[in-house]
């Protein structure tokens, strides 16, 4: 193809992530449901369509989509919900690619254990990217977000490293359990231990990469790193990617720097931003090449190995959610009093089950052929079942999630979570005085004014947090109004950011302030803007 080809592609690809984006926005629809049906439009129309290299997914994409994720997420909220998150991630992804592996065996005209596996992996995690930004708008409780997060971040790593032991079987004399239980837990190991070296060796470099830009180059290039080392010693590159971003995003706070955490920030927005929507369009257009796979086969071996796929992926969720939930908590009081998640809980839990970008990226990691040179068993029939369960479930859950949270009236409470935001502000302003105080003490070089200036400030912004304190504590003596005054000040605050930009550019066009004083007032408001709930 063509270099220029290529390139009106990957701009005409961009002006379609962005429009859809853009729709989903205004609609409330997932956008990574659009995204795959606007390449699947894409790859009826005549035109040359871009093929996935599998080789080149797990490597290229995979790593940067978890890496970021992991970042994003919360070791301690994750290690406070570690029972119900290992339950999510491992054992159930690791049972529905079993189940599905023997229905494979039972139902499918030629299927192997092996092959039915390695589709049962591809399926078994649900993609949280969905789920997760309908969760967020529908104001889910913080728990079940953090829940559905941890368990995309794990459960990844679970049905990669299964799907890879899947294949390896597949090519070789068989599947035996006992051996991909031990290839299993080695990889895992090795993968946690991997992502470990190389979070810490991300610390050590803090002092080198201190400069914004020079902190991005670094992040950029981390998980690839992390992959990379994992791989070459053959354990789970994917686990330590996860591994590595949730122990850097934990400990960068210490030692990262504030412009260089809002940049990265911003960096990896724009990452996850492309290459979620390119991934899903160019999984799109692999439904010709998908379709004319199948012309090997009968339907009476298409139907069994679709239904078997899509039903255990749909129906078995619930009934683990269910068992898990019910069975330790009628043996237990501790677990049925600490941990338990209610009804409504568990409801939506079972509808947060989209698949997507990893189940599709995974399926076509599978290679074209075994090592000895024959075509990889059902291949083309185990990317179609793929295709139809991540369509199944962006249609069918991901288009009804936000509607079944309404239904439910799981809503957290805003208000709530601003009291703990400002009570969190309060107590670092208190922290900050008592170093004050420390510094007049024990610095008697330091100059009083300035310690007083400072102090001065310090109790400004300090009555600022409490009068805020004092409005939204009584506002939630009166219920849902809390809520209203905490939107109605935010959208005030909005009001006033945008005054001051718009006297600045009149200064800036005027002549009377430089562009670069511009930035740098800009930017200020940007900051302040940014703490603020989106309008």
């Amino acid at each position: 193809m063509r270099a220029d080809t290529v390139l009106l592609f990957v701009v005409a690809a961009v002006a379609v992530v962005v429009a859809v984006r853009w729709t989903a926005e205004r609609t409330g629809m997932p956008s990574a449901a659009l995204l795959t049906i606007a390449g699947i439009a894409y790859s009826v129309l005549p035109g040359p369509n871009i093929p996935l290299n599998p080789s080149y997914v797990l490597a290229f994409v995979i790593p940067p989509l978890l890496y970021s994720a992991a970042l994003d997420s919360s070791l301690l909220a994750i290690r406070r919900n570690l029972t119900t998150v290992i339950s999510l991630s491992v054992l159930l992804v690791v049972f529905t690619a079993l189940i599905i592996g023997v229905g494979f065996t039972w139902f499918v005209a030629g299927a192997t254990l092996a092959a039915g596996v390695a589709v049962g992996a591809a399926v078994a995690p649900p993609d949280p990217v969905a789920a997760l930004g309908v969760a967020r708008t529908s104001g889910l409780p913080v728990r079940l977000v953090t829940l559905i997060q941890g368990e995309g971040l794990l459960n990844d790593a679970t049905a990669l490293t299964l799907l890879s032991v899947a294949v390896v079987a597949a090519e070789g004399d068989g599947f035996s359990a006992p051996s991909a239980l031990g290839q299993f837990l080695l990889s895992a190991a090795g993968g946690i231990v991997a992502g470990t070296i190389v979070a810490y060796a991300v610390r050590m470099l803090r002092h080198v990469a201190k400069e914004p830009l020079t902190a991005n180059a670094v992040s950029l290039v981390t998980p690839y790193v992390a992959y990379l080392l994992a791989e070459r010693v053959h354990v789970s590159g994917v686990l330590a990617v996860v591994v590595t971003g949730l122990i850097i995003g934990h400990d960068a706070p210490r030692w990262a720097s504030g412009a260089s955490r809002l940049q990265t920030g911003a960096v990896w927005r724009l990452v996850d931003y492309l290459l979620e929507g390119l991934v899903f369009l160019l999984i799109g257009q692999q439904l010709p090449q998908i379709l004319e796979g199948l012309r090997q086969y009968d339907a009476g071996t298409i139907v069994p190995a679709v239904a078997v796929t899509v039903g255990v992926v749909v129906l078995f969720r619930p009934l683990w959610l269910v068992l898990t939930q019910t069975v330790p908590a009628a043996i237990s009081r501790r677990f049925r009093a600490a941990d338990a998640l209610s009804g409504r809980e568990v409801i939506a839990l079972s509808w947060a089950g989209t698949r997507g970008v990893i189940s599709l990226a995974a399926i076509f990691t599978v290679p074209l052929t075994t090592t000895a040179g024959d075509p990889f068993p059902l291949r083309d029939l185990l990317v179609f079942c793929t295709l139809v369960a991540v369509l199944v479930t962006l249609l069918g859950q991901g288009l009804t999630f936000a509607w079944l949270v309404r239904v439910l009236r799981l809503h957290a409470s805003e208000a709530d979570q601003a009291v703990l935001r400002n009570e969190a502000r309060s107590a670092s302003v208190h922290a900050a005085l008592i170093r004050l105080d420390e510094m007049d003490t024990d610095e008697p070089d330091a100059d009083p004014r300035l310690i007083a200036r400072t102090r001065e400030r310090l109790h400004t912004r300090l009555r600022r947090y409490q009068g805020r304190l004092d409005s939204l504590r009584s506002g939630a003596e009166v219920g849902a109004a809390s809520s209203a005054d905490y939107q109605e000040e935010s959208r005030m605050r909005h009001v006033t950011i945008e005054a001051q930009r718009e006297e600045l550019l009149r200064w800036r066009d005027a002549g009377r302030l430089p562009d670069e004083g511009m930035r740098v007032l800009e930017r200020e408001l940007d900051h302040e803007e940014h703490m603020l709930p989106p309008k």
